[in-house]
């Protein structure tokens, strides 16, 4: 579907931990570690055994990385969910987030086909956005409190019109 040549690669790490985004920023193939810090666990990799050929993809490609902090992965995490429906860990966060950086950037073509591989579950990882986003209801699992909730969240608020036939 993509013909040799046609394909940049961008790498998006988080700024807590970026040992490829900072050798690629320096100009060099000397990957430093560092020791992460950053709510993107699973991608917090401070010595990256594959580092050195990531980075050659990148430059290879004619591509370009970027970091970004946990505030930007958390509102990239918020972005997705609102306008996709798509609820990630954030791991794939950083990966919104920095695109979007790259877009701002120029970097990113606005008017290019662009691929995200998001493929973590936010399940996996509720506790890094239970303090920024609204607490869910929780029933016990039967249709009776179902209906009482469902009840509940539909009643007319005081003031307001219901339409009714007849």
């Amino acid at each position: 579907m993509v013909e040799d040549g046609e394909c940049r690669i961008y790498s998006a790490q988080a700024s807590g931990c970026a040992p490829i985004i900072q050798a690629l920023k320096r100009g060099t193939d000397l990957i430093s570690p560092v020791k992460p810090n950053t709510i993107a666990s699973s991608i917090a990799i401070g010595n990256p055994a594959d580092g050195y050929y990531v980075l050659q993809a990148v430059k290879e490609s004619g591509g370009w990385g970027e970091s970004v902090t946990d505030a930007e992965i958390l509102d990239a995490i918020k972005l997705l969910a609102r306008t996709e429906g798509i609820f990630t860990e954030p791991a794939g966060g950083t990966e919104v987030a920095v695109t979007r950086k790259l877009i701002q950037q120029g970097r990113i073509p606005r008017d290019e086909s662009i691929v995200i591989s998001v493929t973590g579950n936010g399940y996996k990882t509720l506790e890094v956005v239970a303090k920024s986003v609204e607490q869910p209801f929780t029933i016990k699992a039967n249709l009776k409190d179902f209906d009482e909730l469902y009840l509940e969240l539909n009643q007319p608020s005081p003031g307001k019109a219901v339409a009714s036939e007849g």
